[in-house]
């Protein structure tokens, strides 16, 4: 479903230039749960926002299914984003303003739908029925990453990008969130990339891909369970 070929990518800091991915090649597949661990500055999280249609390579391409996304204009990149992928992050990105329902409709608002019984719905799957009128400040940590998970499922993406989505969490609550979202995606066959610096919680996953300094350095799957 997606394929990375040759990803280059880096910055220039005070006059210094930064190599952060340095020729990744890789492929998910449907379905497929990938962790991406390796230690801070590696080039995890500007792997996943390459992969996620956030940040252009300098060199190589992102194919979805044979396509190279950024090859693509805007308005059609615009409509994967939207409609194909859903994002969840550390720092969850609610809007203040907006309630936890009205926090999920957006994704179905901004593709010009009517999505609250598909909002309901998300929102009852990730156990959150009651709080769906209550803004994020009323909400726990746990309860708004929740919230964030449903919106990131509601147009029933191919594939969920979730950056350190326990990152905020306590081990327990972290735990929860992982099971939500492998067991939702799974529900769904949504393919699941997941950067985490929790080898424990990338057991849990299909694959795990060891990035440093901007390479793919290893790959292993975790054993079953048993």
């Amino acid at each position: 479903m997606i394929e990375a070929r040759g990803l280059f990518l880096g910055y220039t800091v005070g006059g210094k230039r930064v190599e952060v991915l340095r020729g990744i090649d890789l492929k998910i597949l449907p379905g497929e749960k990938v962790f991406l661990c390796g230690p801070s500055g590696a080039g995890k999280t500007t792997l996943m926002y390459t992969l996620a249609g956030l940040e252009r390579p300098e060199q190589g391409e992102i194919l979805y299914n044979g396509k190279n996304f950024y090859n693509l204009g805007r308005n059609a990149q615009a409509e994967i984003r939207n409609a194909r992928i859903g994002y969840v992050f550390q720092n969850y990105f609610l809007l203040p303003e907006l309630t936890a329902l009205e926090n999920v409709l957006v994704p179905a608002a901004i593709g010009g739908k009517d999505g609250e019984a598909a909002a309901r719905l998300a929102l009852e799957r990730v156990g959150l029925s009651e709080r769906a009128d209550h803004l994020p400040a009323e909400l726990s940590g746990g309860e708004q990453q929740r919230v964030a998970i449903a919106r990131a499922i509601v147009n029933k993406p191919d594939i969920i990008f979730a950056d350190e989505p326990t990152g905020n969490l306590d081990s327990r609550k972290g735990e929860e969130i992982m099971r939500i979202l492998t067991e939702l995606t799974g529900d769904h066959g949504m393919a699941l990339v997941v950067v985490t610096h929790d080898e424990h919680l990338a057991e849990t996953g299909d694959r795990m891909l060891i990035i440093r300094d901007g390479v793919i350095v290893g790959e292993e799957q975790p054993l079953p369970a048993g």
